[in-house]
């Protein structure tokens, strides 16, 4: 529990640094100022993709350790019905 909180602060973070890089370079091209707000928009949608990325990641691994819960539980109850039908 403590380990996905250090995971989403780190990955929002990353993202945050790439973002605000994005659009302090593409802020850039145009004068001093806009690259400044640039910087300040890419980190905001930095964060906001990083904290929509992490809770995928959680969803799609919930999904898939159910999946593989109830894959195990269809083949034990065949493998049971098999040595009870014989």
């Amino acid at each position: 529990m403590f380990g996905d909180t250090i995971r989403r602060a780190l990955g929002r973070a990353r993202h945050a640094a790439l973002g605000a890089a994005a659009g302090a370079f593409i802020g850039g091209l145009i004068s001093r100022e806009a690259a400044s707000t640039g910087g300040a928009i890419g980190a905001l949608a930095g964060a906001a993709i990083g904290e929509t990325r992490f809770t995928a990641e959680n969803r799609l691994d919930e999904v898939r350790q159910t999946g593989k819960g109830r894959i195990d539980e269809i083949r034990s109850k065949a493998e049971g019905g098999d040595d009870a039908a014989n």
